[in-house]
């Protein structure tokens, strides 16, 4: 009879202790939850199966061949200075050229740079960073 009193009191104090782990303070998630969330993404990461981007071959090289006339456009614009509003010509060929050599980065992986319209350096790196990776136009 002498032990069930330590036993009656211990009984309700461990299962006030382990109430009080599981539960969370209020400013974070209980501990169950964050252990079952951990299990669950395991798990998924496991199921889930990543598929690599295989770009397009004929998006690439319609793009390439639009880099081509475009290109071909700016230079033929730049030889000819008797061309009415050749400034306004120029600036916008080079931002379609832009245009094109962002979307042509997109499909060879390359990073494209947050950066000014029509900055020549940004144009170039990219322009070599697409020769680099096969890209001809």
């Amino acid at each position: 009879m002498t032990w069930l009193f330590p036993i009656m009191l211990l009984v309700p104090g461990l299962l006030f202790a382990l109430l009080g782990a599981l539960l969370a303070a209020p400013d974070e998630a209980p501990r169950w939850r964050v252990a079952a969330a951990r299990l669950l993404e395991r798990l998924a990461r496991r199921l889930r199966r990543e598929h690599p981007y295989v770009p397009d071959p004929f998006a690439a090289l319609r793009v390439q061949t639009r880099l081509g006339a475009v290109a071909h456009h700016v230079q033929a614009l730049e030889y000819e200075p008797h061309t009415y509003a050749l400034a306004e010509r120029l600036i916008a060929s080079q931002l379609a050229y832009d245009q094109l050599l962002a979307e042509a980065c997109g499909l060879a992986g390359v990073e494209v740079l947050p950066r000014a319209k029509g900055d020549p350096q940004e144009r170039f790196r990219e322009e070599v960073e697409l020769a680099s990776r096969g890209w001809s136009w």
